[in-house]
C-alpha cells in the first residue's frame, strides 16, 4: 500500500536522454508500465506487434536505470534487434549481449546502475544459478509466450528470477487454451489467478467448456489493471492497409490419390489410438506435407507440386511488376523445393531458417530492406519474430500453421510501423485436403485470444473429435 501511495504522488517522465520521439499510445504506455510496476506489481505489455512494444520497454529501462542493472531476456533471433535499438534509442545505457560475453558469470555478477544485460532463452537454462542468485532492477521477457507451458525448463527457470519490476511482452498472450495466461500471470504477479488447479475448476473449466459468460468477465477484471492491449487500427491511422487472399490450389489427380490413400490411413489410425500419440501426430504432419509436395513424402516422387506451380507463377508476376515478397513455410524440406525452382526459373532470393547465424541474420534483413533482392524465403518458426521487413509489399504463406497467430507474427514482419506501401498477404490452400479444415481451426483459435482481449466468445482446446473431422473426406 506504501508503494502505490509513494507511486501515485510522482508522474513518470520521459528521460531526455532518449534519443526517439514517442507517440502519444508509446507515451501512454510506458507511463502505464512505471506507474503499475512502482506499485510492486507486473505487467504485460500485449500490443499488437508492430506498434513499438520494445521502444515502449527501453524507455522504461532508460528511466529506470539508476536504479540498479536489468536483465532482458529474448529468443536468439531478437537479441540482435535488441542491442540495436538499445544503442540507437538510449546510447547512455551500457549494453550487455550475456551470448557474446567472454566470461558470462562475471558479467552478470557486476552488472550495475545504467547496465542492461541481454540473454536468450537458452542461457536462461544454462546460466540459470547466476541469472536467478542475484536481483535486478527490471527483468523483461520479450515474446514471453515462449514460456507459456508451465512443466518446460525454461519456464521453470524464469519464475526463479527476482526483480523490483518485471514486464513480459507478447503480442499473443494466448496461443492455444487459457492455461498459457496462467502461467504468464504466475511470474508478473504470483498467486493472482490462484494456483493452476484453482484457476482450471475456476476459469478454464466454465469458460472453454461451457461459455460461461459471467466467469468471463471475472477473469478480465482481474488482469485488466496489469494488461495493456492496443490494436494498430486503434492507434495508427496512417498505417497502410492490409489485405489478405486465399489462393485455391487445386491438386492434380494423381497428387489427390496418393493424398487420399494415405488420408484414410491415418484415419483409421486415430479411431483406433485415443491417446493420439506422438506416432499418430507424425501421420499428421505427412499429411500437412503432402498438401505442399508429395516428394517430401515420398523421394521417388518427381513430378513438381500444383502449389509449387501455383506460387511460381505468382512470383514471376511479382516480380515484374517491381514488388518485393517474404515467402514463409514452416517445412524446411519444402523451402529446399522452393529455392531449387526458383534458381532454375531465374527469380533472386535470399533464404533464412533456423541453422542461420546469429550475424548473417542481420546481414540477410540489411540486404533485402536496402532492395538488393526481391524475395525473402523465410522458415516460419525462425523468422517469424524479430524481424524488420518494412521492404516488403507482399507477403506469401506457402502453408498454413495450426495456430493463426504464428501466421501473423511472421506477417506483421513487414506490416508494421515503418511500412508506407500497401501489404497484401496471399495464403496458399490446397483444396480437398487438411489445409482446409486448419483454416476453419483458425476462427477457433483466434475467438480464443479475442475472448479475453477484445471480448469474443470462449473458444477451447482441440479434442479427438475435432481432429477425426480435420481428417474426415470433405
Amino acid at each position: 500500500c506504501q508503494r502505490i501511495e509513494e507511486s501515485s504522488k510522482t508522474t513518470p517522465r520521459i528521460p531526455k536522454t532518449l534519443q526517439a520521439q514517442l507517440r502519444d499510445y508509446q507515451e501512454e504506455g510506458f507511463e502505464w508500465m512505471s506507474k503499475v510496476t512502482a506499485w510492486g506489481a507486473g505487467v504485460c505489455l500485449a500490443d499488437d506487434m508492430g506498434l513499438g512494444k520494445t521502444l515502449q520497454t527501453i524507455t522504461l529501462l532508460l528511466e529506470q536505470s539508476k536504479e540498479g542493472a536489468s536483465l532482458v531476456i529474448a529468443p536468439a533471433s531478437v537479441v540482435p534487434n535488441w542491442r540495436n535499438e538499445l544503442k540507437r534509442f538510449s546510447p547512455t545505457l551500457n549494453v550487455i549481449v550475456l551470448n557474446q560475453s567472454d566470461d558470462r558469470s562475471k558479467a552478470i555478477k557486476d552488472a550495475q546502475s545504467g547496465d542492461v544485460v541481454i540473454a536468450t532463452y537458452a542461457l536462461l537454462n544454462t546460466q540459470q544459478e547466476e541469472l536467478t542468485k542475484r536481483e535486478w532492477n527490471v527483468v523483461c521477457l520479450d515474446e514471453a509466450h515462449t514460456i507459456k507451458n508451465a512443466n518446460t525448463k525454461m519456464s521453470k527457470a524464469a519464475m526463479l528470477l527476482q526483480a523490483r519490476r518485471k514486464v513480459i511482452l507478447t503480442g499473443t498472450p494466448i496461443q492455444n487454451h487459457l492455461a498459457e495466461l496462467w502461467n504468464l500471470f504466475q511470474f508478473i504477479n504470483p498467486g493472482l489467478l490462484g494456483s493452476a488447479e484453482q484457476f482450471k475448476r475456476k476459469f478454464i473449466q466454465p469458460i472453454a467448456g461451457n461459455n460461461d459468460k459471467e466467469r468471463q468477465s471475472q477473469l478480465r477484471r482481474l488482469i485488466s489493471p496489469f494488461l495493456l492491449r492496443r490494436t494498430k487500427s486503434e492507434v495508427i491511422e496512417e498505417l497502410p492497409t492490409k489485405n489478405d487472399i486465399y489462393i485455391p490450389v487445386e491438386l492434380s489427380s494423381d497428387e489427390m490419390t496418393m493424398y487420399e490413400v494415405r488420408r484414410r490411413q491415418v484415419e483409421a489410425a486415430v479411431l483406433a489410438d485415443k491417446s493420439l500419440n506422438v506416432s499418430t501426430l507424425s501421420e499428421i504432419t505427412r499429411l500437412r506435407q503432402m498438401a505442399c509436395s508429395c516428394s517430401l513424402v515420398d523421394s521417388n516422387w518427381k513430378i513438381p507440386s500444383s502449389k509449387l506451380l501455383t506460387f511460381l507463377d505468382l512470383a514471376e508476376g511479382l516480380n515484374d511488376s517491381g514488388n518485393r515478397a517474404l515467402v514463409f513455410s514452416q517445412f524446411t524440406s519444402y523451402l529446399d523445393e522452393v529455392r531449387r525452382a526458383m534458381e532454375k526459373a531465374k527469380l533472386p532470393f535470399l533464404y533464412l531458417d533456423g541453422s542461420t547465424p546469429m550475424t548473417k541474420r542481420e546481414q540477410l534483413v540489411k540486404d533485402f530492406q536496402t532492395g538488393k533482392c526481391p524475395f525473402f524465403l523465410i522458415s516460419l518458426k525462425a523468422g517469424g519474430l524479430g524481424l524488420n521487413l518494412t521492404g516488403a509489399n507482399y507477403v506469401i504463406h506457402l502453408d498454413p500453421w495450426w495456430n493463426p497467430a504464428i501466421e501473423q507474427q511472421a506477417t506483421d514482419r513487414a506490416y508494421r510501423i515503418g511500412q508506407e506501401q500497401d501489404v497484401t498477404v496471399y495464403h496458399l490452400i490446397s483444396q480437398h485436403t487438411i489445409e482446409e479444415k486448419i483454416l476453419r481451426l483458425h476462427k477457433t483459435k483466434r475467438n480464443l485470444a479475442d475472448s479475453l482481449l477484445e471480448g469474443a466468445d470462449m473458444a477451447h482446446v482441440i479434442t479427438q473429435e475435432e481432429m477425426l473431422n480435420l481428417l474426415k473426406e470433405n
